[in-house]
């Protein structure tokens, strides 16, 4: 996904979880990949990564964004919603998602960590 993450020069972790509709789960990922990763590059940047649930909750896509800190993720997150490109994405995506979860998780300072 995103082989230039440095989690110390971005150290704030935007983490999505959409549960997607029973049975619907590659429709959301041709809509996701077609419709919102052209808007989601230009605004965000390349991901740290994207995910499927394989064991515990099912029907889950998860998708992780680095920043620098929180004005940089508001800074580009503002850039995505006003993409006029979006809210075509959002239409298609509505009837597919059931809900979401967004988290913003900080980098632990650990030592036995630094430098990797």
């Amino acid at each position: 996904m995103n082989p230039h993450f440095d989690p110390a020069a971005q150290p704030l972790i935007d983490h999505r979880i959409y549960t997607i509709r029973l049975r619907k789960m590659n429709e959301f990922l041709e809509v996701f990949d077609r419709l919102a990763m052209p808007i989601l590059l230009e605004t965000l940047g390349n991901p740290v990564g994207a995910y499927t649930s394989l064991v515990g909750p099912q029907n889950q896509f998860v998708h992780l964004w680095a920043y620098a800190d929180l004005a940089d993720y508001e800074r580009r997150s503002r850039a995505r919603d006003s993409h006029p490109d979006f809210p075509a994405y959002l239409a298609a995506s509505a009837d597919l998602i059931v809900a979401q979860e967004t988290r913003l998780v900080r980098r632990a300072d650990l030592a036995t960590m630094r430098g990797r």
